[in-house]
């Protein structure tokens, strides 16, 4: 070999060496690169299920308060609805006792009659509604048993008689109704 075929092959080594460590240096390069780009898709994935999470949990509060602005509208009338409920028993026990018969108190009797149906509408309208089992049975979630009493006539607990009316308000129990039941006779 020659020396100038020696020159040009150490050239050419040069170059390749040269070729290498740029090709080295653009590697490494690429691979920080390629790095922090999987480290930005790490955290755009981290970020977006936070945003998602948080976007839920907004949607879950919205969800809840406007559950509670409805229960509140449904039941802001529980105590004063209750607090009526001794007057309606009062105008169905006067009823009671007025004896249709009787020509001297025909007209008390249809304005007593008159009052607790007006007040019975207008506690419905509200979502107030009378409990009357009579003749259904009975029902330990609407229904109190004060008596129970055998009977061949009627199915085993069924309710007999009502003492008390219940009421519900908006389908929540603001007063059981007391009622007599039926046994099997011994």
């Amino acid at each position: 070999m020659n020396e100038q075929d020696m020159v040009q092959s150490a050239e050419q080594a040069t170059q390749t060496e040269q070729e290498q460590v740029q090709l080295s240096d653009e590697q490494q390069i690429i691979a920080k690169l390629e790095a922090e780009l999987e480290k930005a898709k790490t955290t755009a994935a981290e970020q977006t299920d936070l945003a998602l999470r948080v976007r839920a949990e907004a949607e879950n509060m919205k969800r809840r308060a406007a559950q509670d602005v409805e229960k509140a509208h449904k039941f802001a009338l529980e105590k004063f609805a209750g607090d009526l409920l001794p007057a309606l028993d009062n105008l169905e026990r006067s009823l009671g006792f007025i004896d249709p018969a009787n020509e001297a108190v025909k007209a008390l009797a249809e304005g007593v009659e008159l009052t607790l149906k007006g007040l019975i509408d207008t506690v419905a309208k509200y979502g107030v509604q009378q409990i009357d089992p009579q003749g259904q049975p009975f029902n330990p979630d609407f229904h109190q048993a004060m008596s129970i009493q055998p009977n061949a006539d009627l199915a085993p607990n069924t309710v007999v008689f009502v003492m008390q009316k219940g009421y519900e308000l908006n389908g929540r129990l603001l007063r059981p109704a007391m009622v007599g039941v039926t046994k099997k006779p011994d």
